[in-house]
């Protein structure tokens, strides 16, 4: 005779803590919840969510790997304001990422710089432009038309992205570094294409000190041409 456990399916409690974990996002929403305030104790969720607290622990959990919960001594669990980013960047690893992963992020640093033209435009100071100009002065002289080194566009373009104000924008591009260093190292995309002329890191300081977002945006898009170039071969 067989053995009777051996005909019982294990239960999958996974699809139970999923519906706990949504419904505790919905109550937080739907009370109005705001960071810093503590939520209801584990025996209370359970009890009104007709679960038990093992359930329940296991959805707060998820929330705390989230960012929207934390534990605060003689309070509980609160709520918080995630950080956006945390995740994304734990998993953003170019040696795990696939080909088309990493010029799709090659792709969107791009698309990012150009885009922000109007946010230096309107958030940049004179300082700002004074140290823009120190450090375009540590290139080379002929970088109008050869190709720059890695760090020189890491200096730089760190610095237009600091001029924004967004911090987001910010953590992103610090995320994106590694992953931009090593799809262009790493032979995924086509060889460098010469380009007879484009606009240097001194003509965007120029731009910015002197033209508008407009002329900023065609000068970035000229300025990344060359890779944009190694993309559409």
């Amino acid at each position: 005779m067989d053995n009777l456990f051996d005909k019982i399916k294990t239960i999958d409690t996974s699809s139970l803590v999923d519906k706990v974990e949504t419904r505790l996002i919905e109550l937080l929403i739907q009370q109005n919840f705001k960071v810093g305030d503590a939520i209801p104790k584990e025996i209370e969720l359970a009890s009104n969510l007709g679960v038990s607290r093992t359930v329940v622990r296991e959805a707060l959990l998820r929330l705390r790997m989230i960012g929207l919960i934390e534990s605060k001594r003689h309070r509980g669990a609160v709520i918080t304001n995630p950080d956006l980013l945390a995740l994304l960047e734990k998993r953003m690893i170019p040696q795990v990422l696939d080909n088309a992963t990493l010029r799709e992020v090659f792709e969107l640093r791009l698309v990012l710089e150009i885009g922000m033209a109007d946010f230096i435009m309107e958030r940049v100071t004179k300082e700002d432009v004074e140290e823009l100009k120190e450090i375009v002065a540590n290139e080379p002289d002929l970088s109008d038309s050869m190709h720059f080194q890695i760090q020189h566009e890491i200096t730089f373009h760190g610095k237009l992205y600091e001029i924004t104000g967004n911090t987001t924008l910010k953590k992103f591009q610090k995320m994106l570094l590694p992953v931009f260093d090593y799809a262009h190292s790493s032979g995924i995309l086509s060889k460098d294409i010469a380009v007879k002329k484009f606009v240097s890191h001194k003509g965007l300081v120029d731009i910015i000190e002197h033209g508008s977002a407009e002329m900023l945006r065609n000068g970035m898009r000229n300025h990344l041409d060359n890779h944009f170039a190694r993309i559409f071969i």
